[in-house]
Order: C-alpha cells, then structure tokens, then sequence
C-alpha cells in the first residue's frame, strides 16, 4: 500500500512585527510603520503593508526606506514582545498538532495528515487556525495547503495579506506550470539566470527538459530542480529542529578598524554565550564544535573566520578570545575598516560524538 498523501500547511504571520506595533498602538493603523531603527546603518525589520506599497522591503537599508517613504513612521523592534505572540501562535498550532517545524518568529510548517482536532480536511484546519488567530491575538495569518512542504510555502504566499489557497494533489502540476523559476526553492537570482540563459524561463520548461539535461549542467542540484518541476518534495516536517548555528552582531555608527573591534567582539560573545546556555539547554548533551568570527567592511563584502579547536570554549570569556584571535587571519590592511562584527557558534554535534581535532581555519568568504 502506498502511505497516505501529506497534508502539509505553511503558515506565516501577515507583516508580523510591524502588525504588532499596529495592534498594540491605535495611533498607527492605517499608517506606514516601518519596524526599524532609524539611522544610516540601521535596517528594515519589517514594513506594514501601508508602507510596502511604497517599496519599503524588509532587509533594505532604513535610510533608504526613508527616502522611499518620508512619511513612514519608525517603530524601534521590540523582540520580546514579537517572541510572546510567536508562542501564543505556536499554542494554537499545537491544538492541531505535534508536527510543527517554526522557520522563524512570524512561519511554521505544520503537518496535519493527522490532525489531532479531529476537522474533516486540511483547508478546514487551516481556516480554524486562522480564525483563531484572528480572535486570540487580534493579527491575521496566510496559509497555504498542499501535499509538500515547498507547495504549501508558495501556496501561503498566494492570497496575502490574510489569504488561505489549496494546491490540491490533482492540481499541483497545472499550479507549477506556469510559475516563474524563481518561484522554486533554492533559486536565486543568479540560478535564475542561468536557468534564463538556458531558455527555461517557467516551471514548465524545466519539467519538459530530460533531467539528464539538467544534471548534466547542475549535477545534483539539476536532479532536483526536475523532482521540484514535478511536485516531488519528500521533506518532512521536523518538529524542534536542533539549533545549527547561535550568533550576535552589531552594526557601528561609524566604521572601525580590526584593533577597535575587541571590545564589541567581547560584548557579542557574552551575548551569544548566554543565548547558546539558554536555547541549547533543552537540547540534552549538544555541544558547539565551531567559533565564527563575520565582518562587513564598509563597501560591504562579508568576510567570515572560524574555528574549530580541539578543546571547545567552556565560556563566554574563552569565545571572545578566540574570536579576536581570529582577527588575525583576516588579511587586510591594518587600517581597513568595518561596519559590523558578528560572533557565532556553529557546529552542533551530541556530546558523545565529540572527539578533538587539530586547528581548522576556513578560507575567507566575499560576497
């Protein structure tokens, strides 16, 4: 017997951080709200809707943001109050069921093959979830029902804001017909545009290449780009994920020199140390293996530095010297400046299959 067709939901908070200001200050309904703060080197958490309209994207610089919209009204984030609404979210998916993989904050992936409420269908957990959304924190949600995981996530994306759409097991291959190939996961920009080159512009015209053909020119990755033309996602949900990777940055008002840095990179790795006690915690005997130094230099390229030592940090003091140790092998000019600093642990393995290795440096990374 074949196993039962998924019923997989992805469920994402409509502008969620910028919704919460909204909610919890009347003064800002119906106004641009863009959850930032403001100043040269800060960037956009999130817009409202109002604010999007005037192309204000989450991710974009905050004084370009102003520029685009001069009325917009700047909301410093407060992720404290963002993580409580992420938790009431996450207790009304769990009256549905235990397979919840969160992405973030404000999306999950929820598989209701079985749903534990006991409705007649996916589309009607979906719009129970909503509504309850809806009544219990006062903030709209977009779902997308599918039979996978990446359906279901483009399917979310369909209706918003507070849109619910059905990609049914008989439609899915007329849905991805037409789609663009960026629309498919893992295609950036530039994997767009050599799809382009090749003359595959849609869905479809990946699905009619031989996937020969695509492997021949992507090798494993064309294999799956034609599993993903055809609907195939055997992913399943995975419900707490274990941590892969803790880390804390900072963006400077001015930029620094490698010698100014010490004193952040030592705060930062306080604050990542704290969180990696705190989050790591419930994941009984996993242990971080990897210290990551990232830097952003004022034209901003990324350069990372890490290490994987044969004894790991057994404190915060111990990762802030080892992170300004990795100072050292960033080969630049001393008087090269910095516009952020970020320390990181990565990694994760179980205790028990931690054995030492000797000193492991990555080569540098620029994008």
């Amino acid at each position: 017997m074949s196993p039962p067709v998924r019923k997989i939901l992805h469920v994402d908070m409509d502008a969620f951080y910028a919704s919460v200001e909204q909610r919890d200050d009347p003064s800002l309904r119906g106004q641009p709200v863009v959850v930032a703060w403001k100043g040269a080197r800060s960037v956009v958490c999130a817009a409202s809707y109002e604010a999007r309209k005037f192309g204000v994207r989450s991710a974009m610089p905050a004084i370009r943001a102003e520029r685009l919209c001069p009325q917009a009204i700047f909301v410093p984030p407060d992720f404290t109050r963002y993580k409580a609404v992420s938790r009431q979210v996450r207790e009304i998916f769990a009256r549905h069921t235990d397979l919840i993989e969160p992405l973030s904050l404000d999306e999950a992936y929820l598989d209701v093959t079985a749903s534990k409420s006991g409705l007649a269908s996916a589309t009607a957990t979906a719009e129970a979830i909503r509504a309850a959304i809806r009544e219990e924190t006062q903030l709209t949600a977009s779902a997308g029902v599918a039979p996978n995981k990446f359906l279901a996530k483009i399917a979310s994306d369909w209706n918003k804001p507070d849109g619910l759409f059905v990609v049914r097991p008989r439609d899915v291959l007329g849905f991805l017909e037409p789609l663009p190939v960026g629309r498919l996961p893992g295609v950036g920009k530039v994997m767009e545009s050599k799809l382009h080159t090749l003359g595959w512009q849609t869905v479809g015209d990946i699905r009619q290449a031989p996937a020969s053909v695509l492997e021949q020119h992507f090798g494993r990755w064309g294999r799956r780009l034609h599993e993903l033309s055809l609907g195939i996602d055997d992913h399943a949900v995975q419900p707490d994920r274990p941590t892969m990777q803790i880390s804390s940055e900072d963006t400077f008002a001015a930029d620094l020199t490698l010698a100014e840095l010490e004193p952040h990179i030592r705060d930062l790795a306080g604050k990542t140390w704290a969180a990696y006690e705190r989050e790591v915690a419930s994941e009984h005997g996993r242990i971080a293996r990897t210290i990551v130094l990232k830097l952003k230099t004022g034209d901003f390229q990324t350069l990372t530095r890490s290490l994987t030592p044969s004894t790991r940090p057994a404190s915060a003091t111990e990762l802030a010297d080892i992170a300004c140790a990795l100072r050292e092998r960033v080969d630049r000019p001393a008087d090269s400046r910095y516009r952020l600093v970020g320390v990181g642990l990565s990694g994760f393995v179980d205790r028990d299959s931690f054995a030492a290795q000797p000193d492991l440096f990555d080569g540098e990374e620029e994008r």
